[in-house]
């Protein structure tokens, strides 16, 4: 009985020790395309801009100066599912804006949804700062 109950306890104490906070989003980020993003907060809503376009191949978005354009809007933190969502990304080189949900924070990377109308696609990010 007393082993059951260390195990308990090791085992709430592990849980509530990663789960996850709602400013453990701000940060930067390298996205698939190579864009660099700052994700920071302002008045309780999570929102990214564009810090660096040097490592990407897209010619388009090497000519075009969107350094400091805000491209991620409105994430907000969802308490008791332990994700951002409602929020809303655009993308430069493809000009749509999308729905943006992020569902997961790991150590060096987060897991996000994007979807638009039926379609939805997860990709990972990798966290640089």
């Amino acid at each position: 009985m007393i082993r059951n109950t260390f195990i308990f306890l090791i085992l709430l104490t592990t849980n509530f020790m990663s789960a996850q906070q709602a400013d453990d989003i701000i940060g930067m980020y390298r996205l698939p395309n190579n864009l660099e993003i700052e994700i920071f907060k302002s008045n309780n809503i999570y929102n990214g801009k564009i810090t660096n376009v040097n490592h990407s191949t897209d010619i388009a978005l090497q000519e075009k100066d969107i350094i400091g354009q805000v491209i991620i809007h409105d994430l907000r933190y969802d308490s008791k599912a332990k994700n951002w969502n409602h929020g809303t990304m655009y993308s430069p080189k493809k000009g749509l804006t999308f729905n943006l949900k992020i569902n997961e924070i790991r150590e060096k990377e987060i897991e996000v949804v994007g979807s638009k109308l039926f379609f939805w696609h997860t990709m990972t990010w990798e966290r640089i700062l």
